[in-house]
């Protein structure tokens, strides 16, 4: 009696086994892309933060080494050169905190270790009557690499929807 149930629990283990494993490399593929798209909003947040303040030196680093920032000012590529761009076109713009940007409606869609990132993005300024005014509202084209095990931007792209003006339409 003991060798029959003994045998068939090693009969049960055999047949189990593969589906046991399948779900715990199901189960940790999920909780890996539960990580990753955690990740991209932290750098997404990040963005707008380090924009907001004019540190610079951050936002830079949200950038894959060889990383694009695309939008009204124009086009640069690499950390060095976005932190300068970004000192030279925005570092004078009023003072850190007087303005503000607010991201929403992340859309992320990841493949590995690259990913694709839809979201809005508005710009607030001081009204006349001191009250926020939003300036333009638009929206994020982003390409994402994982390097070094971070999350970065590959490629992001600025889109003014209003008032319209698409960088990439640019000569």
């Amino acid at each position: 009696m003991i060798s029959r149930i003994a045998t068939a629990a090693l009969l049960a283990s055999a047949l189990l086994s593969p589906v046991l494993a399948q779900a715990d490399k199901s189960l940790a593929a999920r909780i890996q892309r539960l990580e990753d798209v955690e990740q991209i909003q932290r750098v997404l947040l990040d963005y707008g933060r380090s924009l907001d303040t004019h540190d610079f030196v951050a936002y830079s680093r949200l950038f894959a080494k060889d990383g694009e920032w695309v939008g009204g000012f124009g086009s640069v590529r690499g950390p060095a050169a976005i932190q300068a761009f970004m000192e030279k076109n925005i570092g004078s713009l009023n003072k850190p905190g007087a303005t503000y940007h607010l991201l929403s409606n992340f859309e992320i869609d990841i493949h590995g270790d690259t990913a694709t990132v839809w979201s809005r993005w508005a710009y607030v300024i001081p009204g006349a009557d001191k009250k926020p005014v939003i300036a333009q509202g638009g929206h994020y084209d982003d390409t994402f690499v994982r390097e070094n095990g971070q999350w970065k931007f590959q490629r992001r792209v600025a889109v003014t929807d209003v008032p319209h003006f698409d960088p990439t339409e640019q000569k």
